[in-house]
């Protein structure tokens, strides 16, 4: 049977909602499915007619751009009464839809839920009004039930990161880097009012992005006495020479007895008792708005693939679930359980438990708010013995992010009484001797300053002996351990230091790794500082292209960076919605080539007026973006036309997303933990620093070394899964199947 599928966006609309309906849109057709589009959410559902409307595969074009819905959002009062979902259940029955797909918040998957426990009810309803037959409901499956989480509150059970979260956190964010600029001209203190009735997520996140001096969310419990500590902490702050600070509050933060604390009364606290200029900004709905950023286009067309697949394989009578991004894997969660999680943690706010509901939100979430709190006042212990200096240096092509690890591993090293010092120009500092001592103000606004102010030059010399005088020169200017934040280059030179040490009679000295590279070709973690970055700013290139659709029959070979791994490429492509990406994992072949004009051909044939296809910069060996042009145009004998556009340095220009700078923080804190401990306990090991899922895990760097394969990402090679993903919502595809 011939499954009918419908999908509806519900309660707040999300940025990356158009992602995720055209991803459930055309996986469903390739699956052979009819799909139908519900406008309105529930209450299109309620209404019926017009309102649930059977889509085609073009309907799913030039949407991945557009922030909202364009099937509309609504909050329904009819589908709460008994009534309205009777009418639903009429609605979807005489339209033959059998399994529905809702995209949206807590409420919106709690009707979901509902409909879905009341389906058979319903129908006996409808049956005994006489709106439909006994034999018409006699063995009518159950409602198959998916749910998508749409929310950029992120506070959903079930999902490290809901769809529209990451946009949101970026307007913010951008937001706050504007406020530090005119507050640190006159000297003010800013407050920022961010989302999160129930979830601190987004104040948390942004208050780490954006180097903020104190954050207040629901789950932080603030103690009898709180206003008293952020008053200290912002005038410690003050005189350590910041000329302006942040202070970020989620709109559901709340006194110890569970009591709200507005944002007016923390600006009138602070501006009463410290004598000071505060301001109060309150971004409201400006943070749900705007272009999707990259990584809300991949999570859901992700999670919309899923959820069709899931239906797909699913039997009629399986349990509702909701699809979720858990340590970057999908997973299905049944649906009850997101939602009585999701009201357990409330529950645990609301009665003042904060530590349980900050249990339940997960182990990064804990993290982050740990680190948050040590990196927030930069007083050091008087009298505090040093325990050695630390230098840190960027080393190989800079990457953006790496500023906000520098930054924060210095402020962190001084927390826990070490003197930090900056090597310039990665290894050819320490060979030339060429450091800047790093003290805490030192690195102050560094977290959202672009390129490296370190220097991140590749290591010039190749002389084997180099290697000697730099150890020479670490144990003249007594280095007790070495921080290096980098790509592939760095991390091998920083192995081939270590093994010099060990043919010196001069003591070891502990090394940590932290990859950097905005090619994301390191292994053993899924994503390198600065991909994110990079990712965004050819995304917004390919953007702009496609707002040249109205230039008719116009194919774009566009060039992106990524060495040996097409993860710039692939991603790109899916998150643009280009028709093709040339990968350095499969290659090019010539009969690829001309088969890839043929479609080109027949797209502009059946009303395309615009192709893209991102070449990564080493898919061959030989056929090059040129060469590929050239074939193209000859191939095509004139009947389109072909641009070739490189995006070059482009890539890797431009302040750091928060993505980036948030797991800059993170990687950057657990380097210098594990220098730390390798320190206290007397031991000279070289490691590094990945991300694994949603985890920071240490890994020795010699089983790095082993796994590069001349400078290609062998084992982080997670997103080549999507390649199918790429293919089967392809514009191409809907060209072949349609004609």
């Amino acid at each position: 049977m011939v499954k009918k599928i419908a999908v509806m966006t519900s309660g707040g609309d999300s940025p990356g909602m158009n992602s995720a309906i055209r991803a459930i849109l055309r996986r469903g057709l390739d699956k052979g499915m009819e799909v139908f589009g519900i406008h309105e959410g529930f209450e299109g559902l309620v209404e019926g007619g017009k309102m649930i409307e059977p889509l085609d595969w073009h309907q799913g074009g030039g949407i991945l751009h557009l922030g909202g819905t364009f099937l509309g959002t609504a909050r329904s009062e009819r589908f709460f009464k008994k009534e309205g979902r009777t009418n639903a259940a009429l609605n979807l029955f005489k339209t033959g839809i059998n399994a529905l797909v809702v995209i949206g918040g807590d409420g919106s998957l709690t009707g979901a839920l509902v409909l879905y426990n009341e389906w058979h009810e319903l129908l006996e309803q409808l049956a005994s009004e006489g709106r439909l037959t006994k034999e018409e409901i006699k063995n009518t499956p159950t409602l198959q039930v998916i749910g998508l989480p749409g929310s950029i509150d992120n506070d959903l059970y079930g999902t490290n990161m809901s769809i529209g979260t990451d946009t949101a956190l970026r307007n913010i964010v951008v937001a706050t880097d504007m406020l530090s600029s005119t507050a640190a001209s006159h000297q003010r203190t800013f407050v920022v009012e961010t989302m999160g009735r129930h979830c601190g997520y987004l104040a948390l996140m942004t208050a780490m992005a954006s180097g903020a001096t104190w954050v207040l969310i629901p789950e932080k419990d603030m103690g009898i006495r709180w206003h008293q500590k952020m008053l200290q902490t912002l005038e410690q702050a003050r005189h350590a020479g910041q000329r302006h600070q942040l202070v970020i509050i989620a709109e559901g933060a709340r006194h110890t007895d569970c009591l709200p604390i507005k944002s007016s009364t923390i600006k009138d606290i602070i501006s009463q008792k410290l004598q000071t200029d505060v301001r109060l900004t309150v971004p409201g709905h400006i943070q749900r708005g705007g272009s999707p950023s990259p990584f809300d286009r991949l999570l859901a067309i992700r999670l919309g693939v899923a959820a069709i697949d899931e239906i797909a394989v699913s039997k009629t009578n399986s349990i509702p679930k909701m699809a979720g991004l858990i340590a970057n894997k999908i997973v299905f969660t049944p649906l009850e359980e997101v939602i009585s999680k999701g009201e357990a943690i409330r529950n645990e706010l609301e009665n003042g438990n904060y530590k349980k509901a900050l249990e339940l939100r997960g182990s990064s979430f804990g993290n982050v708010l740990t680190l948050f709190k040590l990196m927030a006042s930069p007083v050091v212990k008087k009298g505090k013995k040093i325990k050695g200096r630390i230098a840190i240096l960027t080393g190989g092509p800079d990457a953006p992010g790496m500023n906000t690890a520098v930054g924060i591993a210095t402020r962190l090293a001084i927390k826990l009484g070490y003197e930090v010092v900056g090597f310039k120009n990665g290894f050819n500092g320490i060979l030339d001797s060429d450091f800047v001592p790093l003290d805490w103000m030192a690195v102050d606004g560094w977290i959202n300053k672009p390129g490296s102010e370190l220097g991140a030059a590749r290591y010039k010399l190749i002389d084997p002996h180099n290697f000697d005088k730099i150890v020479l020169n670490l144990e003249k200017h007594k280095i007790s351990a070495l921080l290096c934040i980098g790509g592939v280059n760095a991390f091998q030179k920083a192995c081939k230091l270590y093994k010099a040490f060990q043919k010196t009679e001069t003591p070891d000295i502990p090394i940590c790794c932290i990859p950097a590279s905005i090619d994301n070709n390191l292994p053993l973690t899924d994503f390198s500082i600065g991909s994110d970055t990079a990712l965004s700013n050819i995304v917004e290139a390919i953007d702009k292209i496609r707002d040249t659709a109205g230039s008719t029959n116009r194919a774009f070979l566009i060039e992106v960076m990524g060495a040996g791994c097409g993860f710039l490429a692939l991603m790109s492509g899916l998150a643009s919605g280009a028709e093709k990406a040339y990968l350095p994992e499969d290659g090019i072949t010539i009969k690829e080539l001309g088969d890839e004009v043929q479609k080109v051909i027949d797209g502009f044939k059946s009303g395309k007026r615009l192709v893209i296809q991102i070449v990564n910069e080493n898919a061959s060996t030989h056929y090059n973006t040129d060469f590929i042009r050239r074939v193209m145009e000859e191939e095509g004998k004139g009947q389109f036309e072909i641009k070739q556009s490189i995006l070059g340095h482009f890539q890797r220009g431009g302040i750091p997303t928060p993505f980036d700078r948030i797991q800059a923080c993170r990687m950057a804190a657990a380097g210098i933990q594990q220098l730390n401990l390798e320190i206290e306990i007397n031991r000279a090991h070289a490691t590094s620093v990945g991300l694994h899922g949603h985890e920071i895990a240490i890994t020795p760097l010699q089983k790095i070394i082993e796994l590069l394969d001349n400078g290609a990402c062998t084992q982080s090679n997670w997103f080549l899964s999507l390649k199918d993903h790429a293919e089967t919502l392809s514009k191409y595809s809907a060209i072949l199947k349609t004609n």
